[in-house]
């Protein structure tokens, strides 16, 4: 027969779980670098294009395709995921404007879920998209992170 103190500790473990879980699922445990395993990623692309362009976006992983969004100059828009178990999740985007389309991984969890990144971990990862390639916004206040476009 199972001692009190063991039943107790099961106890306090199953509902301790209980409550990680519930709200890592409605986001209420939020952290600045996203170092909970599974933690929420929030993803907003912003248009300063310099030409004055409208942006269309149409971003996919393997298992979201998000559709092609009309991004206005200033304007942004975002979603939200979890990154997969093998830490594998990446989102591709293409980027167009009049005469020009561009490609960028807008999240790699080997870039933006590491802490071995240059730019670090993000939980919200902001962008801006320019003519000379997306950059990530630090949350630190430090200069922000830019890439070439990948085409």
């Amino acid at each position: 027969m199972a001692s009190s103190t063991n039943i107790h500790f099961i106890f306090v473990l199953i509902t301790f779980l209980i409550i990680l879980r519930t709200s890592l699922s409605y986001g209420h445990i939020s952290t600045v670098d996203g170092i909970l395993p599974f933690s929420p990623k929030h993803v907003v692309v912003t248009n300063k294009l310099v030409a004055q362009f409208g942006l269309l976006v149409h971003c996919t992983s393997q298992e979201t395709d998000l559709g092609v969004i009309s991004v206005l100059i200033g304007q942004s828009f975002d979603f939200r995921f979890r990154v997969n178990i093998r830490k594998t999740t990446k989102f591709s985007c293409i980027f167009s404007w009049p005469g020009i389309v561009r490609t960028f991984d807008i999240f790699r969890a080997d870039r933006d879920d590491s802490s071995t990144s240059k730019c670090g971990i993000c939980s919200e990862c902001i962008w801006n998209i320019s003519e000379s390639g997306p950059c990530r916004i630090r949350r630190d206040g430090g200069p922000p992170c830019c890439f070439p476009w990948s085409s």
